[in-house]
């Protein structure tokens, strides 16, 4: 089921009025709420977590451990690789998101930096109507953009280890 999620969307009209019926337009839920699941992010995490090697949870049993002890103190430190490479995968596609911004949000205030970035750039595209439309100059169109990418830069090589690592986790089995 999870792999037909993959192949067939549910489409941008049924979205659009799922999120207008639940109340979420002009809201910042409008745009995380849509995409909180990712399918093939369930299939990381399932990949990984079958590639766990049994022989743990069973020694971890005869210690006399239960399963919230078994999830707390075996599982949870052995997942950080694969839930810090999720977590920038939803961290680089919810920063670059504009497109979901566009279609729920009116209010500019609610506005994520990448719609703004892009009407900077835009505007540059318009032709001048009057002498009072002053459009940005090409510095600071490779200024908004260097801007807007600084926060995933700087926050990427703190977890780059872990997404090689979560990378490859679900890749080879052995």
């Amino acid at each position: 089921m999870i792999v037909f999620t993959l192949i067939f969307s549910g489409g941008l009209i049924p979205t659009y009025l799922i999120v207008k019926s639940v109340g979420l337009i002009d809201s910042i839920w409008a745009m995380i709420l849509p995409n909180a699941i990712w399918s093939f992010n369930v299939l990381i995490m399932k990949s990984f977590f079958e590639g766990l090697p049994e022989e743990l949870f069973e020694s971890a049993r005869i210690d006399g451990a239960k399963e919230f002890r078994i999830l707390f103190q075996i599982v949870t430190p052995l997942s950080v690789p694969v839930i810090m490479t999720i977590g920038l995968f939803y961290l680089v596609g919810h920063w670059n998101e504009f497109f979901q911004a566009i279609f729920y949000v009116t209010d500019r205030t609610l506005f994520p930096l990448q719609v703004i970035v892009r009407e900077i750039l835009m505007q540059s595209q318009q032709t001048l109507e009057n002498a009072d439309n002053i459009t940005p100059t090409q510095t600071l169109q490779m200024a908004s953009v260097m801007i807007a990418s600084l926060p995933v830069l700087v926050v990427y090589p703190f977890i780059q280890k872990y997404f090689t690592k979560g990378m490859l986790l679900g890749s080879i089995k052995g």
